[in-house]
């Protein structure tokens, strides 16, 4: 009874994540990072962002898609 129910909860588990990684459209792109400055943020800048980091940013569509902010939750 408790594998059964450790693979149920597994099965559901990789259903989410999977459903996750749709929506987010990772797969739909050949590489992590959009450009070099974006991956050299990511390494390291995120530390110390600055204007200019996020400039590049909205220049250059480092985010996907809007996670809309709901105060309370």
């Amino acid at each position: 009874m408790k594998k059964l129910l450790f693979l149920l909860l597994l099965a559901a588990f990789i259903m989410g994540c999977g459903q996750s990684a749709v929506r987010s459209e990772f797969w739909q792109h050949n590489t992590m990072y959009s450009s070099w400055d974006h991956m050299a943020f990511s390494w390291g800048g995120f530390r110390n962002p600055t204007a200019e980091a996020g400039q590049m940013s909205a220049e250059q569509n480092w985010w996907g898609i809007e996670v809309p902010y709901v105060p309370g939750q």
